[in-house]
């Protein structure tokens, strides 16, 4: 399987056709959108579009600058998928994950809550060969943590991380740590955030 992921658009439609058409030309199989498509529920327009247009297969979650009822509608009108404290299976693949964040404007979420939502979506892909969570926030006590002095990672991303042992994790929130690749674990972490990430799985 082929996948494109990308995380923090922040409304910018020109990156969301641009990674439209990469995702279109290197023929992937998924897209993952890993919240922080709009800028505090603002620039709603021509970002899910261009996917759809190319017939693409998408999976998202809300960062926190989007509600989840917003990641409803986005799900309903488009036909995509919200992974927010779900999960789905695509050629033997699991994935799951949580939206949101720990800070934000708009979508923020408890600790407790994260890892809740992430431990009940892992039940239905947890007998999957390879399993993918998809989050917006990035772990805490990783190194993409410490590229900034006041965005915190994530308690329950990283509790879902040693206690659920999946083998990639997407996220972004964090600029500063676009294109970070780090172990925890025995998981791979990316962070999508602003810079695509393209990778197949086995």
């Amino acid at each position: 399987m082929k996948i494109l992921a990308v995380g923090d658009i922040h409304g910018d439609s020109r990156l969301a056709k641009r990674m439209a058409e990469k995702a279109f030309e290197e023929k992937v199989d998924l897209v993952i959108l890993c919240g922080d498509l709009t800028y505090a529920e603002t620039k709603l327009d021509y970002i899910l579009g261009p996917f759809v247009n190319r017939k693409l297969k998408v999976a998202f979650v809300p960062g926190n600058h989007e509600s989840a009822a917003t990641a409803d509608f986005w799900a309903q009108k488009y036909g995509v998928i919200n992974l927010h404290g779900a999960s789905m299976k695509h050629m033997n693949v699991g994935f799951f994950g949580c939206g949101g964040a720990n800070v934000g404007p708009v979508h923020m979420l408890q600790e407790s809550e994260i890892f809740y939502r992430l431990s009940k979506a892992h039940e239905g892909v947890k007998d999957s060969g390879k399993r993918v969570m998809v989050t917006h926030v990035h772990p805490s006590g990783s190194m993409m943590e410490r590229l900034s002095d006041f965005v915190s990672g994530s308690d329950g991303v990283r509790r879902a991380i040693d206690e659920l042992g999946p083998d990639i994790v997407l996220c972004g929130h964090i600029h500063e740590a676009r294109g970070i690749e780090e172990l925890i674990g025995r998981s791979r972490v990316f962070n999508v955030a602003t810079k695509e990430k393209i990778f197949e799985i086995s």
